[in-house]
């Protein structure tokens, strides 16, 4: 179905794949009365969730909160996407379906707003691009800050030279679950209602396991990260304002230090990535402390020869540079506090709208797959320098390591049947 034959008039169509947590919040931002046109001109046709008493807690939230409304349900996706009268799919599954689901949605003739990470493995995510554009198919990735008046400014303002050059940015994900994390719990049987198989997917056959889902797989490298969870959203935000598509070297370093639980993934991380152009940025995965990181309020620092940025969604300070050893010690630029005010601050129903609005339009949304894929890709980077305990060299145009021939192994994985990359 191609939604540009239709009336400006009509409702688009949408069906929900996964409608817990996230999925939720994204029911939310499409649903919100904060932008009317979003309550207006949307139908909420079908929702599909593995586990059957999150799909009709789902059910029954959008036909108490828009009248009138009675989606379907499905377990099986496929189900779902084989309906011709749906425009668009919306996707909050855990991370290794996104690339299965978004691909066989745009085969389906539907448009897709996809949450990040966008993929499990950088070939994933190439491949979500490539058959983005074969089936001509908008594809919105959920980092919602790309939605967001205040981060458009403060990228401007860095691109237009304001920091003077940046040679290096700071951010981080930091929380203190030590001593007890996730927990630790054996096998069992899962939830009468809830089809493990089916959640398992690509990934192989395991018994269930409770701190594994619903939420907590971002701790376990088969599923996610919290490199990828957490730190997509910043080095999005980097990237944007600086500029930088990829970068050409990687180093991660880290472990389980500290915190006794049954994750696969460190509670302890460092990685530096270099750029191009000539500036590093380090992301630091803090999970047995959780004090702040930043001396000023912000989820990353940009620092630059003129001053030094601060950024968070609802704010942005600059703190002038002053020449140091050999140099005039006046201030090289004024300070600026510039803050997001009035009806801006709902990022995520923002990027909903546009994702609607480039429906209709046919033009490239805030957040098009290949930027999702950029973004996404720093992780599953970071977790192979990690796994190898190597730095390692990469080439953003063959998207291929080229100092570690053993490192292109790990850009993807063979999936369970009867699941494929189409």
């Amino acid at each position: 179905m191609a939604l540009t034959q239709t009336g400006a008039n009509d409702r688009i169509r949408l069906g929900f794949i996964g409608v817990a947590n996230r999925g939720s919040q994204l029911l939310s931002a499409f649903l919100t009365r904060e932008n009317p046109n979003n309550w207006a001109d949307i139908e909420i046709a079908a929702l599909c969730d593995v586990h059957g008493t999150v799909l009709q807690a789902a059910k029954e939230r959008v036909e108490r909160e828009k009248p009138g409304s009675k989606p379907d349900t499905y377990e099986d996706f496929r189900k779902m996407l084989e309906r011709q009268d749906i425009d668009a799919i919306v996707i909050a599954t855990p991370d290794h379906w996104h690339a299965i689901q978004t691909i066989e949605a745009c085969r389906a003739g539907k448009d897709v707003y996809v949450e990040k990470p966008v993929s499990i493995t950088v070939r994933e995510g190439r491949r979500m691009v490539e058959v983005a554009r074969e089936t001509k198919r908008i594809v919105t990735v959920g980092l919602h800050r790309r939605s967001a008046l205040l981060y458009a400014q403060a990228a401007e303002f860095v691109r237009d030279g304001g920091l003077g050059h940046v040679s290096v940015s700071r951010t981080f994900h930091r929380s203190n679950l030590y001593p007890a994390g996730i927990g630790r719990e054996t096998p069992s049987d899962p939830p009468p209602d809830l089809n493990w198989d089916m959640w398992l997917g690509p990934r192989p056959l395991r018994p269930f396991q409770a701190n594994i889902a619903p939420y907590k797989f971002r701790w376990w490298t088969l599923y996610s990260s919290q490199t990828a969870n957490n730190g997509v959203h910043f080095f999005d935000c980097v990237r944007w304002i600086t500029g930088d598509e990829a970068p050409t070297s990687i180093c991660a370093m880290g472990g389980k230090y500290a915190v006794d639980d049954d994750r696969t993934i460190p509670d302890t991380l460092h990685v530096t990535y270099q750029f191009p152009a000539g500036r590093l940025l380090n992301f630091g995965m803090y999970e047995s402390s959780g004090n702040r990181t930043l001396p000023r309020e912000g989820y990353f620092e940009i620092r630059g020869t003129r001053g030094t940025m601060y950024c968070g969604d609802r704010r942005f300070e600059v703190i002038p540079e002053r020449g140091g050893q050999f140099q005039d010690s006046k201030p090289r630029m004024e300070p600026m506090d510039v803050k997001e005010e009035g009806n801006n601050q709902n990022h995520t129903a923002l990027h909903a709208r546009n994702f609607l609005d480039c429906m209709r339009s046919r033009e490239m949304p805030n957040c098009d797959i290949e930027v999702g894929h950029r973004s996404t890709l720093m992780a599953h980077l970071a977790k192979i320098s990690h796994t190898l305990g190597k730095r390692i060299e990469w080439d953003p145009v063959a998207e291929q390591v080229t100092n570690c021939p053993e490192a292109n192994d790990l850009l993807h994985y063979e999936y369970r049947a009867p699941w494929k990359l189409s």
